[in-house]
């Protein structure tokens, strides 16, 4: 029935949907203690033309979805596009986080041509379309000469794929290339011409500092966003996520800063740990944890004994300091994470599990909706559901949490600028000659 309804050119409406508070402008209805209101949202040329509380008298309900959840089209703020779905021809050999370096950089310079990673970035867009996902950030490896390869890539990809999901694109180096500083004033001036953000990975290397007010500097006179992948280790001496809310503050950046990971805070003291966030709560820095990758690499042992923590990073005490956390897919079936999808339903629903977003729910929906917007700095439609914008959003056959948390929803209609798209995921084996 509903998607009949969908197909209709003229327009169509789902009566008695239920919308979460945290992707309404203004919620009207009477919302339960999980946030969900019962709403009739009208769908008119391919927008949202009213969106209203439900009758009460279920009779009057023409086009009843029973309760059904909408979500909005999912954000994704943290992927690496261009490592996705090498696992076939390289796969991590124990686990390891240092065996998943080895392993991408051995394949990188084998294997990572521009048609090799066009295919599989296409691939891996065409996967997360389908899932229902509206924005990305990826990461690209921009390691000499790897740089030179992917970033044209990424513009061609970006452009071919206007309208259906909105792109952007992090440089992604060892924070120790920032040394050469010839070269790296080169890859700034490419961000800056590609419309780019300027990333690295931080680590506690000697001239930290030094380094980071370099790409502090860099971004200012280029006049681009920062993104980090920070302490993703157990190893409680990794605070580079305050050095860089330092390098902020000594710096006045005014700029958007994302940083991802930040696992060895939950390592710290608390007094130390906390100290750090509230030095982060004072600059425009969000933090996306990648809870699925985390899970997987972290404390990953090789000695037959039982992994003893999670990996994810300190979100509950972030979010009570007001800094906007998101989670994000990360890495998918490569070294770095055998698994994934980049379906962000599946990512928001593991989240929940090892996160603990519930009892309450409260905002932690946000996390996949406009919370990672606000770190993208894309418009904050994109994160909820609107009169008068795009008609951008997601119905499930799940009625709550706990039943849409529960099963993989495989049967959820997506629907774009007012109209079903075709969700079929693509098959693995239009990978497969790049795999031999």
């Amino acid at each position: 029935m509903a998607k009949e309804l969908v197909t209709r050119n003229f327009g169509f409406t789902l009566s008695r949907v239920r919308l979460h508070a945290s992707w309404l402008a203004a919620p009207s209805a009477i919302h339960d203690a999980d946030g969900f209101g019962l709403y009739d949202i009208e769908v008119v040329d391919g927008r949202i033309g009213s969106i209203v509380p439900a009758a009460a008298d279920v009779r009057r309900a023409e086009n009843d979805m029973r309760g059904r959840i909408v979500t909005p089209c999912f954000t994704d703020c943290h992927t690496h596009l261009d490592k996705g779905h090498i696992w076939p021809r390289k796969p991590n050999p124990d686990g390891t986080f240092i065996g998943a370096l080895d392993s991408v950089g051995e394949d990188r310079a084998a294997q990572w041509s521009a048609e090799d990673i066009a295919a599989r970035m296409e691939f891996g867009l065409k996967c997360a379309y389908a899932h229902g996902t509206r924005a990305i950030r990826t990461h690209l490896d921009s390691i000499a000469p790897q740089e030179t390869i992917s970033w044209p890539v990424f513009e061609r990809l970006r452009e071919s794929w206007v309208g259906r999901i909105e792109l952007q694109a992090a440089c992604l180096l060892g924070i120790e290339g920032v040394r050469d500083a010839d070269w790296f004033e080169t890859l700034a001036r490419r961000m800056a011409g590609a419309g780019g953000v300027l990333g690295a990975v931080t680590y506690m290397v000697a001239d930290l500092d030094e380094l980071l007010d370099r790409m502090f500097r860099a971004a200012i006179d280029h006049g681009l966003d920062l993104d980090f992948h920070a302490d993703e280790t157990d190893d409680a001496n990794a605070r580079s996520l305050r050095h860089i809310a330092d390098a902020a503050a000594r710096h006045g950046f005014e700029g958007r800063i994302l940083v991802g990971h930040c696992c060895s805070l939950a390592r710290q003291p608390d007094a130390e740990a906390l100290a750090t966030l509230d030095a982060v709560a004072a600059q425009n820095i969000s933090v996306v944890s990648l809870p699925l990758c985390n899970l997987y690499l972290q404390d990953r042992r090789t000695d037959g004994t039982t992994p003893r923590w999670r990996g994810v990073t300190l979100v509950h005490e972030m979010a009570a300091r007001g800094i906007t956390v998101a989670v994000a897919s990360d890495n998918t079936r490569d070294p770095f994470y055998a698994y994934g999808d980049l379906d962000m339903l599946e990512v928001y629903r593991m989240a929940t599990r090892i996160c603990h977003f519930d009892h309450p729910v409260g905002d932690w929906p946000k996390t996949v909706f406009a919370n990672a917007v606000a770190a993208m700095g894309l418009d904050e439609v994109h994160g909820r559901v609107a009169v008068g914008e795009p008609a951008d959003m997601i119905l499930y056959e799940g009625r709550s949490w706990t039943e849409l948390l529960s099963r993989p929803e495989a049967n959820r209609i997506v629907i774009r600028n007012g109209a079903l798209i075709d969700s079929t995921i693509p098959a693995y084996d239009e990978l497969d000659h790049l795999m031999e």
